[in-house]
């Protein structure tokens, strides 16, 4: 584990499906992970869906989620899976991959 991680973090891992590529998806996603300071990276995936992987407190992984699905983007999400693991301290900041 790295400087960032502590021991009361969790990883959220998210797969959403629907429309969610070429719709702003991953710099909303970026946006609000730096508003909630939370740490990770979003990219799309070759069968249309888009992979968050997010790190910080598990109260703030839950409002981003709620924030996220809750913002213009929700109307584009038809399917979200939701993984929580345990925090691997690996991001140092939160990036759109690609």
């Amino acid at each position: 584990m790295d400087v960032w991680s502590s021991k009361d973090e969790i990883k959220l891992v998210v797969v959403f499906g629907g429309r969610v590529q070429g719709v702003g998806f991953r710099f909303t996603a970026e946006t609000l992970a730096r508003t909630f300071q939370i740490r990770g990276f979003v990219r799309n995936e070759w069968d249309g869906t888009v992979r968050l992987e997010a790190e910080g407190a598990r109260g703030k992984l839950e409002a981003y989620l709620a924030e996220l699905q809750g913002s213009r983007l929700g109307r584009y999400i038809t399917d979200t899976h939701c993984e929580w693991q345990p925090a691997s301290g690996a991001f140092a900041g939160f990036e759109i991959r690609y």
